[in-house]
């Protein structure tokens, strides 16, 4: 299965839509001040976030060196005062992020899947506690991970709750969205409204949402 592609003429346009789909989170966090992100494969989602949100800085968390070596052909930025790559297992590095992010993107995948330590309930607390009050997770799962049910008791458990997806946004990716207390902010607001819908309840309407945002936020 592809899960990332990029087009040379334009290499910081997101092909696949489970990328956009993630980008979703700009319903919860619009101006989020710190993204984190959890795997850098192709490097899609950094390098779009690096372009079209400026206010952000930007923090990847990824184990594969080979990976990160070829970040030049993917035309992915060099580190800067607002980007950083760093070489780490996100699994153990992520209690070190607490209360520093307002978005955290899970897209760590390998060739076997999702590895089963970003997928724990110990990693789920740990993102919990990253992210500032009203801050948002992105999760990326596989619907046919044997874990996926499991996966999903674990994301409710550490955030209370407050999860939520939008319905047949992304095929067999299921983008699940978490939100951290806070008490009443707009983002928690948009978790429950959410929830309670399934965004605009069809497919066809959710995907035409996630290309919305996305050309929103290319066009400024």
């Amino acid at each position: 299965m592809v899960q990332s592609e990029m087009r040379l003429s334009r290499p910081d346009d997101l092909v696949l839509s489970y990328v956009r789909a993630m980008m979703c989170f700009v319903l919860f966090q619009p101006r989020p001040r710190h993204i984190v992100m959890v795997g850098l494969g192709g490097g899609s989602l950094a390098k779009f976030c690096y372009r079209y949100l400026p206010q952000a800085r930007i923090t990847v968390l990824e184990l594969d060196p080979q990976v990160i070596a070829l970040r030049e052909q993917f035309a992915i930025p060099r580190d800067d005062a607002r980007f950083h790559v760093i070489e780490a297992d996100a699994a153990g590095y992520m209690s070190k992020l607490a209360g520093s992010a307002d978005v955290l993107l899970v897209d760590g995948f390998d060739a076997d899947g999702l590895p089963p330590p970003l997928g724990s309930a110990s990693f789920y607390a740990d993102c919990q506690r990253a992210l500032r009050p009203g801050g948002v997770m992105a999760a990326n799962i596989f619907s046919y991970d044997p874990n996926y049910k499991a996966m999903l008791r674990r994301l409710r458990q550490a955030f209370s709750g407050r999860i939520c997806s939008f319905t047949g946004i992304a095929g067999n990716n299921r983008i699940v969205f978490a939100v951290n207390s806070g008490g009443d902010s707009p983002a928690l607001a948009m978790q429950q409204k959410v929830a309670r819908t399934g965004g605009l309840a069809l497919p066809l309407l959710n995907r035409l949402l996630a290309h919305w945002i996305v050309l929103r936020l290319r066009r400024g």
